[in-house]
């Protein structure tokens, strides 16, 4: 029995290839996943995007650069994995601009000085890892490929993120203060990243069990808080929580409950900046059509020049 055979499969870690035969669910499940991650890889570029002109310096706007150039790179492999799947990309864009198609909530927040940059990298980014090691282990094939470099290249995004928060926390009063407040602004959007809590997660038990996931939503949350609240404190910043203190019986970190209402409001589109997120990655695919029309008219001209002549 196919079905049979799937579980065993899975049971026994062995990766599910594009051909092999597999439940309904689970297909449409790792669409729903790797579409969402993808779009979120695309649409997170344009909080920074915004910044390259004003960043301090040619060095800085270089490194932003690049780490844009990478978001992107990441958006292309994970668009590529979710096409095995027999999804196509124009149909995973169309539900992106339509509105239908989520990504991560976190990137309709607005970015509103040079150290929401280094927040970016190193709270948003720090998450994403989090949720993101597990996957090179993820039951799918091709998406976990995918994240072996995705993985490498989200580590040097947050260790940049973090040098800039570290330059700040050493500089004057203000800059200090400026990294201060980008931490009171990203921390809580941050832990929402994992996604509801366990009890409410409608997809989690399935994907464990499928393997598509290796961890909890909590479970991913309660690591990064357990990572991130030493690197705070090597930066001499407080985290916006007084509820925040080690539990040694746990040996974790105790953390605030998390505005729930909130991260439901920013998903159901009523975030600070899901509007102007939007219409912005819209407006980007329309002016970038002509691109895309000389692309294919070029593939086209290669492929009839490499065509064998007729005798």
């Amino acid at each position: 029995m196919p079905a049979q055979l799937f579980e065993e499969r899975i049971e026994g870690e062995e990766k599910i290839e594009p051909r092999d035969w597999m439940p309904e669910e689970y297909r449409r499940t790792l669409i729903r996943q790797i579409s969402q991650h993808a779009h979120s890889e695309i649409v997170g570029m344009l909080p920074e995007g915004n910044w390259v002109t004003r960043a301090p310096s040619l060095k800085r706007k270089a490194i932003l650069l690049a780490k844009i150039q990478d978001e992107a790179g990441h958006g292309l492999y994970l668009y590529a994995a979710c096409e095995t799947l027999g999804v196509s990309r124009e149909d995973l864009l169309s539900e992106l601009h339509s509105g239908k198609a989520k990504y991560s909530s976190i990137f309709n927040y607005p970015a509103l000085s040079w150290a929401d940059m280094g927040a970016i990298g190193w709270l948003v980014d720090g998450a994403a890892i989090m949720n993101q090691i597990p996957l090179c282990r993820t039951s799918y094939g091709p998406y976990a490929r995918a994240m072996v470099r995705i993985c490498k290249e989200e580590s040097f995004h947050q260790r940049q993120g973090y040098e800039i928060m570290l330059t700040l926390s050493r500089g004057t009063e203000v800059q200090k203060q400026m990294a201060q407040d980008a931490l009171n602004r990203w921390w809580w959007p941050s832990l929402m990243m994992f996604g509801p809590g366990d009890a409410d997660s409608v997809h989690s038990l399935q994907n464990l069990r499928w393997k598509i996931k290796r961890f909890s939503n909590d479970e991913l949350r309660q690591r990064f808080v357990d990572m991130t609240v030493p690197q705070a404190e090597l930066l001499g910043l407080n985290i916006p929580d007084p509820l925040l203190r080690w539990n040694p019986d746990r040996n974790h970190y105790d953390f605030g409950p998390i505005d729930w209402d909130e991260f439901w409001n920013v998903v159901r589109g009523n975030g600070p900046c899901n509007r102007e997120r939007l219409h912005d990655r819209v407006n980007a695919h329309e002016e970038g059509a002509w691109v895309r029309d000389a692309a294919i008219a070029h593939a086209i001209k290669q492929r009839n020049r490499q065509a064998p002549v007729a005798s």
